[in-house]
Order: structure tokens, then C-alpha cells, then sequence
């Protein structure tokens, strides 16, 4: 079972759906018990990092992520998400993220339009599992104002033009961030969350 964490950061039965469809069984839940025993996590989100932060924190799932990250337990940020495992943003102050990755997420580009949002291109940086049937430059679909900014590069794995390059798959061992919403992004998106679930199988 792939523990979906239910935090309040956005509508997320369309992600549980779309793993619906794929035969690949997840529960949207706060439960620490439950999180602590899933196969895998996802951590979805959408809106201000700031009140994300303050959530996850609330339900006291900060620690628990890093602890799950800690013992090797594949997790999958998406969009906001995997801002959130990143020492710290720069949107609308200075916040303080999970920590999971080492990095900064910062306001995308002046010289584009922002929010970034749409079908944009992923570009695949490296050989990977998670692009098993996935054509490169094959469209994904972007909503987002913040990108990270400041990362390892041995962690990008897939990227995108938007005033610049914007990391959109990292991964650093069972760590992996999609800045898009795969579950948006038709059969592309679908293949990525099917080779996801096929990697923690």
C-alpha cells in the first residue's frame, strides 16, 4: 500500500485515481502508524509552502517523513511536494523545509510568464527506471510560480525550459520529486506513476 499524505495541500483524489486505474492500491491518510507501514509514500501539494510546512508540522508528519526517508522508504514528492523536501524556500519570506534534500526553491523567472502552467517538455537528463517507456521530450503538465533553484546536480534526472532550466524529476536513492502533477499529465503521467509503483513492487 502507498500511503498518500492527506494534509489539506490541494484536491488529491485525482492522483489517488489515476494510481486506482493502475491497479496500484494507496490510502490518503494522516495516520502515522499507517504511513510507517505502506510499501511507499507520496507527498502531494499545492498552495504556499509556508502553510504547508505548518501543517505537516501540526499533524507532526515532519518527523515521521524523515524518518521513513531515513530508513530507505521510496517517497515521491509532487509539485509542492517536492519543494517541501528541501532545506528552504524563498516564497514570501524565508521557510524552513523537511530537509530531505539539500537545495533552495525560489520564484521562477521574471523574464517568463508565472505561474508556469500548461504542457511543457521533460527532458530526461539520465537512464533511469522511471523513464522506462517514456519518450524523451514527451509533455507533462506544469501549475507552479516556485521551481528549486539550488540543488546537487547528480540528483536531476528529468528537466524543462521555462526561463531557464527547471528541475522536474529528481531523485537521490528512494527520494524522488516530480515538479509537474503526473496525474494530470495523460498517458506520460501515467506511465511515470505506473513506473514508480513497479519500482517499490
Amino acid at each position: 500500500m502507498i500511503a498518500i499524505i492527506d494534509y489539506g495541500a490541494g484536491n488529491i483524489k485525482s492522483l489517488q485515481f489515476a494510481l486506482t486505474k493502475l491497479n496500484i492500491d494507496s490510502r490518503l491518510t494522516t495516520d502515522k502508524q499507517s504511513i510507517e507501514e505502506s510499501k511507499a509514500i507520496i507527498l502531494p501539494g499545492v498552495g504556499a509552502f509556508n502553510d504547508a510546512m505548518k501543517a505537516l508540522n501540526q499533524l507532526g508528519l515532519t518527523t515521521v517523513l524523515q524518518k521513513e526517508a531515513a530508513a530507505g522508504k521510496p517517497i515521491l514528492g509532487i509539485c509542492l511536494g517536492m519543494q517541501l523536501f528541501y532545506d528552504t524556500s524563498y516564497e514570501d519570506g524565508d521557510w524552513s523545509g523537511i530537509g530531505l534534500l539539500k537545495g533552495e526553491v525560489s520564484r521562477i523567472s521574471n523574464s517568463v510568464k508565472v505561474p508556469h502552467m500548461g504542457w511543457n517538455t521533460l527532458t530526461q537528463e539520465t537512464t533511469n527506471p522511471l523513464f522506462n517507456k517514456i519518450t524523451d521530450n514527451a509533455y507533462v503538465y506544469f501549475v507552479h510560480s516556485y521551481a528549486v533553484s539550488s540543488y546537487q546536480e547528480e540528483t536531476l534526472i528529468g528537466s524543462t525550459q521555462y526561463g531557464g532550466t527547471v528541475p522536474a524529476i529528481i531523485q537521490k536513492d528512494n527520494i524522488i520529486g516530480m515538479q509537474f502533477h503526473p496525474e494530470k499529465s495523460g498517458s506520460t503521467g501515467l506511465q511515470l506513476l505506473q513506473n514508480f509503483g513497479e519500482m517499490i513492487s
